[in-house]
């Protein structure tokens, strides 16, 4: 079943490598035996994407994404590979739905002139609370 990331943004399996791992950790005498955690390999370059989230993911810095443009993620958080699958799967689409995200551009503005009376009486405030730790003058 393709990953779907919105309502017209869908990554076909095919572009998805999954591979059972060994998970590390603690886990008795099954952890030798069983492939539970997921290795999950998406190259972005190579992938269907729209070039907005390309550009966006490659200019990306992070750890999971490689120079060469390779998103890896290790999922080993639960005991079965099946619910390590999905939580692969859903840690890429956040990830491409984080980037997708266009973040609101702020507009500087500037503080009130009761703001700013309000730092200037703080402050003089505060000094003279500092001024009072000093040596008391004795007058003889």
């Amino acid at each position: 079943m393709p990953l779907r990331i919105s309502q017209k943004v869908v990554i076909p399996d095919e572009e998805i490598a999954l591979s059972g791992i060994r998970a590390q950790g603690a886990g008795g005498q099954n952890v030798n035996k069983v492939s539970s955690a997921i290795h999950l390999r998406f190259d972005i370059r190579r992938s269907s994407l729209p070039d907005f989230y390309k550009q966006r993911l490659l200019a990306l810095h992070d750890t999971r994404i490689s120079k060469d443009g390779v998103v890896t993620i290790k999922a080993q958080r639960f005991r079965t590979q099946e619910r390590n699958r999905e939580d692969a799967l859903e840690r890429l689409a956040e990830l491409i739905r984080r980037v997708g995200r266009v973040q609101k551009q702020r507009i500087p503005t500037r503080p009130t002139r009761a703001a700013k009376e309000r730092r200037i009486t703080e402050k003089k405030r505060r000094s003279q609370h500092k001024r009072l730790r000093g040596k008391v003058r004795t007058f003889d």
